[in-house]
């Protein structure tokens, strides 16, 4: 067996993004107990930085043990009793998922079926919840699939005035984003640290109101997962210190420190990072002649899906980026394969020289498949982009 040797990559598909640094070298610090009083203290302020990162006082603020699919399926199977009505935005491949997860946990889907790429309206949710016994609605903020971005503000006041509890998956949205968790009133919110905090996957952040908790606590049964069970990891993750599960130590130090350099940067100077970068790489799409796979106030500034055209093997032009430039680009999922590129500009990978970079190797890529795009078209359009701005 030979020597372990990973290519270093340039991540700019839907994810996982490229690590920082820091994160990699708080990752390679000794290991403790998960017991023991000195990560004791790394999760009192994993806890904290997850709460101001989230925008929220709530006390269940801590990292569920796995990857964003087990947030997700952590957050459904609690909330969701046997033959509870859950409506669900259904618009891309994770929406669909948490769609599948309702009905595996033993709910009843209402879904809202939409083209994949565009969002859910209020009206669909309120006229959804008035139309059904449903006290749950489940959204997905950043379609990472679709590279749509859905508007949650006036959908949480909805909810909210129907006395329904709102889950949000925020995995490509989370410090990428607009998300004010308490002031929006959104119930449970979890996310996944490879995306925008360059962090590997194995500690979730997740968030989960007193009303979502009281709910939960008062379930007519136990869950049926002890591992995801709520109420004991709470009392693992609280001064109470009742032993669980063995947390994933070595990625909460990464994930610690993730948070830490996104709370430096700050919350509205990334957001404004990725929408500027995003807005450029736009530009430069539309100057090259393709289009978004959503509308504009739509698009979703951490994970951008542009549309190819139908002679187009994005496989082809996907595997000449890689071996030319070394870099990523992501696929189509489900009904958009073979119909966009998703070009992720999360985190640290959020840069004025990535979306030229990617904008060129794009550019290129396109004119080795025979494809006529202007020499130059897309980058000079974000240049000038980055110049006005």
């Amino acid at each position: 067996m030979g020597g372990f040797n990973p290519p270093h990559r340039l991540l700019l598909g839907a994810g996982p993004s490229n690590i920082h640094q820091r994160v990699l070298q708080a990752m390679s610090s000794s290991i403790v107990g998960h017991l023991d009083p000195y990560f004791l203290e790394v999760m009192d302020e994993t806890k904290k930085l997850i709460s101001k990162a989230f925008k929220t006082q709530n006390k269940f603020s801590l990292p569920i043990s796995g990857t964003g699919t087990a947030a997700m399926e952590a957050s459904i199977l609690n909330i969701v009793e046997e033959g509870d009505e859950v409506v669900v935005g259904v618009n891309g491949f994770f929406a669909n998922r948490m769609e599948e997860m309702v009905r595996r946990w033993g709910g009843k889907t209402i879904p809202i079926k939409k083209r994949w790429g565009d969002i859910i309206t209020k009206e669909e949710i309120e006229n959804a919840l008035k139309n059904s016994n449903a006290k749950i609605v489940a959204l997905v903020q950043a379609e990472t699939s679709t590279g749509a971005l859905q508007p949650l503000k006036d959908i949480a006041k909805i909810t909210r005035s129907n006395d329904a509890i709102l889950l949000v998956d925020a995995v490509t949205s989370f410090t990428g984003v607009d998300l004010e968790i308490d002031r929006w009133g959104i119930d449970i919110c979890f996310s996944s640290p490879q995306k925008c905090l360059n962090c590997p996957p194995g500690a979730s952040p997740i968030t989960v109101n007193e009303r979502a908790l009281t709910k939960i606590r008062n379930r007519r049964k136990p869950v049926s997962s002890l591992y995801f069970d709520f109420v004991l990891i709470e009392r693992y993750w609280s001064e109470r210190r009742m032993y669980h599960h063995t947390a994933p130590i070595i990625n909460v130090y990464g994930l610690r420190e993730a948070l830490v350099i996104a709370l430096e940067e700050g919350l509205e100077a990334r957001i404004a990072k990725h929408l500027k970068n995003s807005n450029a790489l736009v530009a430069g799409v539309e100057a090259a002649g393709f289009e978004m796979n959503t509308e504009k106030k739509y698009t979703l500034p951490t994970l951008n899906a542009v549309r190819i055209p139908k002679d187009v093997d994005d496989m082809r032009i996907r595997q000449i980026i890689l071996d030319t430039f070394n870099t990523e680009i992501g696929a189509g999922l489900g009904e958009l394969k073979n119909q966009v590129l998703r070009i992720g500009l999360m985190g640290i990978n959020s840069s004025e020289r990535n979306v030229i970079f990617a904008l060129d190797a794009i550019e290129r890529a396109f004119r080795i498949e025979g494809h006529p795009i202007k020499k130059g078209a897309a980058t000079n359009a974000a240049t000038e982009y980055f110049s006005a701005h």
